[in-house]
């Protein structure tokens, strides 16, 4: 069985990073399969890093999440350009950074987002905009809508007031 280094390296860092905040914990990690269409993904592999909050108290765990998950989000960002800096191609990978179930829960929230833009899109024939993501969750909306063929999404505004819009597809 290969040893996954970028696995480890992520897993060691996240390790490293929490243990300087005085969290000691394991991080569990798996390997998300990207999803293949027409051919080759060009999606780098995306690892999830799940830290395990057995031994953690409640607040740890809040602190660690922070409001709409902006720590959360902050740590996924450190490790995603920490990660892959200076790394060649074929050792990038994506890192999604998981506590106490909040990115699953988060993921059917956008999903629902989504699907609500995307009805909203149809039935009114305008553009819809989502305010409040985070770049990672404005990239899950584009992937998830990507396959609505009668929808186009794009980003709209700077950071932090960038915004996901979503709106019928011009015809070709």
């Amino acid at each position: 069985m290969m040893i996954d280094t970028r696995m480890q390296r992520g897993q060691q860092w996240l390790k490293t990073l929490l243990q300087l905040t005085g969290i000691n914990t394991e991080i569990q990690a798996e390997l998300e399969a990207a999803a293949i269409t027409e051919g080759e993904s060009t999606e780098p592999d995306n690892y999830w890093l799940i830290i395990d909050e057995i031994n953690m108290m409640p607040e740890q765990i809040q602190v660690l999440i922070g409001p709409g998950g902006v720590v959360l989000d902050a740590i996924q960002y450190l490790a995603n350009s920490v990660l892959n800096l200076n790394q060649p191609p074929e050792e990038q990978a994506s890192y999604t950074i998981e506590l106490n179930g909040y990115r699953v829960k988060r993921q059917a929230e956008i999903r629902a987002i989504a699907q609500a833009a995307a009805m909203q899109a149809r039935t009114t024939g305008k553009e819809v905009e989502i305010k409040s993501l985070s770049s990672a969750e404005r990239r899950q909306i584009h992937t998830f809508l990507k396959e609505f063929g009668d929808l186009e999404t794009f980003s709209r505004g700077k950071e932090p007031h960038r915004n996901l819009v979503v709106r019928p597809a011009l015809p070709e």
